[in-house]
Formats: structure tokens, sequence, C-alpha cells
């Protein structure tokens, strides 16, 4: 085995992918996941899909003496962060629980990461940390500016990050990702989006509708400023997301940096409207989505588009999938977690 890599929210939707290319690439993944958002049996599924045994802990990140525990009995030479709660409208509600997990608990992580003698962190960040900005695409020189809650957890554990690994003596190198929006399924159905709470992102509501969990699609806002009035955002496949998240810690561990800390936007530089997605999703299945219109979400803005060039040139990545790649492998792991029963609390009716 490879170099072991220590993996929070592992068994998430994003971390689940990147266990699996971690695996693919040699690395040894340690899985820390409380499952307050993830279910327990994503676990055998990614070792029925990587053939191999993995390692996981149930500690949340707040447990100073549980994550010492941890890599005292397993030595990690990387941390890739991805364990946060991340609802924009759950943190304009509940904006001290956002502070509390996200940003309490990346300052327990990271330290007892660089008491233990530190290594290469990659950060999961947001492009919320840029706000609600007029002028597209977004790149990483503009400003860090959220307007929410959640997008200022991120910039603070940005911030946090930043000066731990500047700090005089520091052991520890730092990349912070800034994600998109994640969307897609890995094309084996055998993971992908399933979140045990309400999700708020479109692609699982889309699903959710389209097998009859929800009565309809809810469009929140229609007066956006942008080609139809609802919301543009910059779609990238959680599998190209993964990807990135090892071609970026291998060039970390390699010293592949001048700086200390660096931000990365992960973002394909293609945008698609609320609507526009809607649209794939009924060409794919052959059937119209019922659809209803609701005001605008706290907290949301009206477009979101990257600029990728920066991380093509730091760590050679660019998007390898597009829109009707991530709708059909989202329908098709519908269709796998129907069959297994996953979604057996609800009466609704099967999927394709």
């Amino acid at each position: 085995m490879g170099k072991k890599i220590l993996v929070t929210g592992g068994l998430g939707y994003i971390g689940s992918h990147v266990v699996v290319e971690l695996c693919a690439a040699g690395y040894e993944p340690v899985i820390v996941d409380n499952l307050s958002n993830a279910r327990a049996s994503v676990l055998e599924r990614l070792e029925r899909l990587t053939q191999q045994s993995l390692t996981h802990y149930d500690v949340d990140i707040r447990n100073r003496a549980a994550l010492e525990t941890v890599l005292e009995r397993t030595p990690c030479a990387g941390l890739i962060h991805l364990a946060a709660f991340k609802a924009v409208g759950e943190s304009v509600e509940a904006p001290l629980k956002y502070y509390d997990n996200n940003v309490a608990g990346s300052v327990t992580l990271f330290d007892v990461f660089e008491r233990a003698g530190g290594g290469g962190i990659v950060f999961s960040s947001s492009a919320m940390v840029y706000g609600d900005v007029k002028v597209f695409p977004l790149h990483e020189g503009m400003p860090v500016q959220p307007n929410n809650p959640y997008g200022s957890t991120k910039a603070m554990m940005e911030q946090i990050l930043a000066d731990l690994v500047n700090a005089p003596g520091a052991k520890t190198l730092g990349l912070s990702l800034r994600y998109f929006n994640p969307a897609g399924a890995h094309d084996s159905a055998l993971i992908g989006e399933d979140p045990k709470d309400r999700p708020n992102n479109l692609f699982p509501i889309v699903v959710q509708v389209a097998v009859g969990q929800r009565e309809t699609l809810t469009i929140f806002g229609d007066d956006y400023d942008t080609p139809d009035g609802t919301g543009v955002r910059d779609y990238i496949h959680v599998v190209d997301l993964a990807q990135a998240h090892v071609m970026a810690l291998r060039e970390l561990l390699n010293g592949g940096f001048e700086q200390r800390f660096t931000a990365l936007n992960l973002g394909t530089g293609t945008a698609y409207s609320v609507r526009e997605v809607v649209s794939a999703f009924e060409r794919e299945m052959g059937q119209p989505l019922p659809q209803t219109l609701g005001a605008r979400r706290s907290g949301d803005v009206a477009t979101l588009l990257a600029d990728p060039r920066a991380a093509a040139q730091a760590i050679g990545w660019t998007a390898q999938r597009d829109l009707p790649d991530m709708v059909r492998d989202t329908w098709r792991w519908a269709g796998a977690a129907r069959q297994w029963g996953l979604w057996d609390d609800d009466d609704s009716a099967a999927a394709p």
C-alpha cells in the first residue's frame, strides 16, 4: 500500500469518490466520518468498488482526543478535509451550528494533524467564498467576500489553514480547492449523492421528483439577471472533482508549489441555468418533470462561473466530463440506489 491519507467526510458524496480515486492512485485512505449525513453502507460499496479493505473511524472532527487516537494508530502523510455542513439556507437560519462544526472543527483537526507531524492538507472549499460577484468568470485573484454564513465558514477555514502553514516552524503545507457545483455519480452506479437529510442541491432534488419522492420541483426564483431568469451554475462532475484532489495532493506532497498555501478553482468554465439542467434530465428520462415557481432562497447568488485555468497550470487538471455525462450518471445511480432499497423509507414509485 502507498502513503496513508486521512480523509474527513470520506463516506459522503464527494468524499466517497475521493476515496476511490486515492485507491486507484496507490494511496491508502483512512476515513474519518461521523455518519451525520452519510450512510454506513457506503463503506461496503467502496470496498466492492476498490477491491480493498478500508479503514473507517466513526469520529467527529471536533473530538480532539478521538482524532489524536486515530493519528496515533494510523499516522498519515496527508489530509483531505471534506467534513462540513454545506447547506446555504440552513447556514442562514442556524449560523452558530455552522461556525461550531465547520470552523471550530477545522481548528481542532488542523491542530491535531500538525502536532502529529503535519504533511499536506487539501481543503474542501467553495466558490461561495467569492460572494455575489457581478463579474465572471471568477478567478482566484478576486476578493474573498462571502455573503452567507456557509461561505463565511469556508473563507475562515481557508484563512486558518493559510495562517497555520505560514507560521514559523510549521510542518504542514496547505491547498484550498474552491468547488463550484458538484454533480453526477461514479459510472459504476455503486456510489452517488445520497444525503440523509433533505437535499439542497438541484440534481438530487430533480431525482427525487422523478422517482416520486417529491410531488414537484420548485424553481427558486426566475427573476435573476440571467438569460432565462433562473440561477446559473458551473456544474462539475464529481469524478473530475475527486481526481483533482488526488492530483493536488500529489503535487502538494511532492513540493510542487512555491507558496505554502494556494487556492485553486475547480470548475469547467461552462455554466448552465436551472431550466437547462431540468431540460437535460427530461431528455435523459424521456418524460417531463412537474415544476412550480418559488421565491429566491436566502443567500443564493445569480451566477457562479469558474475560471479554471489556474488549476490546469498548477496541477495539470481540467474537467473531462460535461452536463450530459452528469445527468446520465446521476440517473443511473438513482436506479441502482432504488434497486438496493436505499430509499425504502418512503412510498415513492420505483426508479428506472
